[in-house]
C-alpha cells in the first residue's frame, strides 16, 4: 500500500480557497532567467487603450509570455459613457412611435460627410526597418483617431475599428489585390460603402473595384434592382453586381404553401453558379485577357449542367490553400499569370460564405459573430485565380449605434443596451402583429421594453435567480433574428416609394429571379398561394367568422417553441417575396 500521512478533513470553504489558489498560481505567466525583448507594439497599445476609452471584445487571457497573442485581432471600439447607457435604458420606457414607408428610405451622403475618411497607409520605403515602420504607423493611426475625435462628436460617430493590425489587413489586400471586391448587405448597402474607399483605390490606388450587393435573398427583386442603379448613378465608374450565396437550391425545408423556408442547406453545398458567372464576366472585362480565365469558365459551366458531389472536384479545379507573406514588399501585377481579387467589407456582409459559394464547398469557416475572420485568408479558385478574405472592418461613419447592431457590426452578444435597437426595428416594422405579441400589462400602448416582456414571456425566458421576464434575453434573440432575415428590415434609395410602379416593372427584375434561382417555381408558388388566400377569404365571410381565425389554423398553436421561430422566418420570406409579384 502506498505509504503516507493520514489525510485530514477540511471544509468545503477551505477547498474552494485551494483551488482559487490553484487557478491563480496555473494563469501567473512563467518567470524566466533570460531578459525578455522590449515590444514597441504592445507599449504602443497600451499607452493608446489608455488615452483613449477602448473597449476590447472577446478578449482572452495571455496565460504565457513569448507565446502567440490571442488578442492581436480582438475587435476594439470605442467605450459608451455609463450616462450615454442609462439615458438609452430610460427611453426604452417610452412608447413607439410608428414610422411611415418613406423613413426607410436614405442617402448615404448624411453618414459620411467630409473629413470622415478612413486610415491609409502612411508614406514608407524599403529602407525603413520593421520597428521603424510599426512605430510610424502606430504614430500615424493615433493622430487619426485624436483628429477625428477633435472634428466630430463622439454621440454621434458610430463604432469603428480602433485596432491598428486590423487596418494592416486592410492596408496588405489592397496592395496585393488586381481587383477590390467589396462586399455589401442588400438590406443596408449604402451605409457599408464609405465613399472614401471607393475614391482612394479609384484614384490613389488605380485599381478596378466591384461592388458586391450580398443577400439579396431577403430583399424584393424590385429593390434590389433599385439598389444597382443608385450606385451605378452616383458612382459611374463602379461595376456593381448582385449575388447571394443561398440560392433556392442552397436551401433545405419542404416548400409548403404558406412561404419557402429560409433555413440554410445541410450536407452538401452546391456553388451559386449564376452568381459566380456574373462575377467571371466582370473579371474577363477588366482583365482584358492578360489572364487565361478559362479553367474558371469551365468550372462554372460543369457546375451549371451537373451536380458535384463533394468528393468530385477535379484536381486542378481544387482548393488550395497558400500561406502569403504577409510583409510590405512591392505588389506586381498579375504576379505569374495569376488574378487576385480581394474582398473586403463590414463584418457579417457574407465574405467568407460568398468565398465558400463560388468554390461550391466549405473552405473558410462562418460565423455569426463579428470579427470571427481574424486575418486575410488566401484560397486558389482555380490555379491561377485566387481570393483574398480580409476580416471585416468597421469604417468610420455617422450611422447610429442602434443601426449599427441590426447591420451585424457589432457582436450582440456585447451590447450593454440592446432596446434602442429594438425601437428603432419596432417603429418600422409591426412587430406586435408580425410576432402575435400580447402585452404583459393588457395596454394598447406599446414601448421596446413591453415588446421584449412579451417575447420572453412567448418564449419562456425567466432570469436564474428571481424568475422574472428576462428582457434583456428576449431583446438579445430578436436582434439575431433580425440579422439572420427572420425579421427583414430593408434600406431604400430615396424616392423608392414615388417610384415603385416602374422598378416592379423593369427588366432586371427577371435577372435577380435568376440570381436568386427562383424564377418560374416561386411565381407558381404564389399564384398557388394567393389562389388559396382568395378561397379561403370567400369561406370565411360565408361562414361569418373573424379573420384571426385562418391565422391560428396556420400553425400558431404549435408548442414547439423553434418550429415556431421556422414559421416565422418561413412567412416573412414569402411576404418578402409577394412584394415582387
Amino acid at each position: 500500500m502506498p505509504q503516507g500521512r493520514r489525510k485530514t478533513p477540511f471544509s468545503g470553504k477551505a477547498k474552494k480557497q485551494q483551488l482559487q489558489a490553484k487557478k491563480h498560481k496555473q494563469m501567473a505567466p512563467k518567470t524566466s532567467h533570460k531578459l525578455l525583448p522590449v515590444s514597441t507594439a504592445s507599449s504602443s497599445e497600451e499607452s493608446f487603450s489608455s488615452e483613449f476609452e477602448v473597449r476590447k471584445l472577446n478578449q482572452q487571457p495571455v496565460r504565457q509570455v513569448g507565446k502567440a497573442n490571442p488578442n492581436r485581432y480582438v475587435l476594439q471600439f470605442h467605450r459608451d459613457s455609463p450616462d450615454e447607457v442609462r439615458r438609452r435604458k430610460e427611453e426604452a420606457l417610452m412608447g413607439l412611435e410608428p414610422r411611415s414607408e418613406v423613413d426607410l428610405e436614405i442617402d448615404a451622403d448624411s453618414y459620411f460627410p467630409p473629413g470622415l475618411d478612413f486610415p491609409v497607409r502612411p508614406p514608407w520605403n524599403f529602407s525603413m526597418s520593421k520597428n521603424e515602420l510599426e512605430g510610424k504607423e502606430q504614430r500615424y493611426f493615433m493622430e487619426y483617431v485624436s483628429n477625428i475625435r477633435s472634428t466630430f462628436e463622439q454621440k454621434d460617430l458610430s463604432y469603428f475599428e480602433l485596432n491598428l493590425e486590423t487596418w494592416r489587413q486592410l492596408w496588405r489586400v489592397l496592395e496585393m489585390s488586381e481587383i477590390i471586391l467589396v462586399i455589401v448587405d442588400i438590406r443596408f448597402a449604402p451605409l457599408m460603402f464609405p465613399p472614401s474607399l471607393y475614391k482612394y483605390v479609384n484614384e490613389v490606388l488605380k485599381k478596378e473595384m466591384i461592388l458586391v450587393l450580398n443577400k439579396i435573398d431577403l430583399a424584393p427583386a424590385p429593390l434590389v434592382v433599385a439598389w444597382k442603379h443608385y450606385f451605378k448613378q452616383k458612382y459611374p465608374d463602379l461595376r456593381v453586381l448582385t449575388f447571394t450565396s443561398f440560392p433556392s437550391y442552397n436551401l433545405h425545408g419542404n416548400q409548403s404553401k404558406t412561404g419557402l423556408k429560409s433555413q440554410r442547406r445541410r450536407g452538401k453545398l452546391r456553388m451559386s453558379a449564376e452568381g459566380a458567372m456574373k462575377l467571371l464576366e466582370c473579371c474577363e472585362e477588366l482583365v482584358k485577357g492578360e489572364v487565361d480565365l478559362s479553367s474558371w469558365h469551365k468550372k462554372i459551366s460543369e457546375e451549371m449542367k451537373t451536380e458535384y458531389e463533394d468528393d468530385e472536384l477535379e484536381v486542378e479545379e481544387s482548393t488550395e490553400f497558400q500561406k502569403v507573406d504577409t510583409s510590405f514588399i512591392e505588389a506586381e501585377k498579375y504576379k505569374d499569370g495569376t488574378l487576385t481579387i480581394g474582398c473586403i467589407g463590414q463584418p457579417n456582409v457574407g465574405k467568407s460564405s460568398l468565398m465558400n459559394a463560388l468554390m461550391g464547398k466549405k473552405v473558410v469557416s462562418v460565423s455569426k459573430t463579428p470579427g470571427h475572420t481574424k486575418h486575410f485568408q488566401t484560397i486558389f479558385l482555380t490555379r491561377n485565380v485566387r481570393l483574398c478574405d480580409c476580416p471585416g472592418l468597421v469604417f468610420p461613419s455617422k450611422v447610429p449605434k442602434h443601426l449599427q447592431v441590426l447591420m451585424g457590426s457589432y457582436p450582440i452578444a456585447q451590447l450593454q443596451e440592446p432596446y434602442s435597437s429594438i425601437r428603432f426595428l419596432a417603429e418600422r416594422l409591426d412587430l406586435i402583429k408580425q410576432l402575435k405579441l400580447q402585452h404583459a400589462d393588457g395596454n394598447d400602448e406599446w414601448s421596446p421594453m413591453d415588446v421584449c416582456e412579451a417575447w420572453a414571456k412567448k418564449r419562456g425566458y425567466l432570469t436564474a435567480k428571481a424568475a422574472r421576464l428576462d428582457t434583456y434575453r428576449a431583446a438579445n434573440h430578436l436582434l439575431r433574428m433580425a440579422t439572420e432575415g427572420k425579421i427583414c428590415l430593408c434600406l431604400r434609395p430615396p424616392g423608392f416609394k414615388d417610384n415603385k410602379d416602374s422598378w416592379e416593372k423593369n427588366e432586371e427584375v427577371k435577372e435577380i429571379l435568376w440570381l436568386q434561382a427562383r424564377g418560374e417555381e416561386v411565381k407558381s408558388l404564389e399564384l398557388e398561394y394567393l389562389k388559396e388566400e382568395e378561397e379561403s377569404d370567400e369561406e370565411l365571410d360565408e361562414e361569418g367568422s373573424n379573420d384571426d381565425s385562418d391565422g391560428d389554423n396556420s400553425g400558431s398553436s404549435d408548442s414547439n417553441s423553434s418550429e415556431q421561430e421556422d414559421d416565422l422566418g418561413s412567412k416573412n420570406k414569402f411576404s418578402v417575396l409577394m412584394a415582387q409579384s
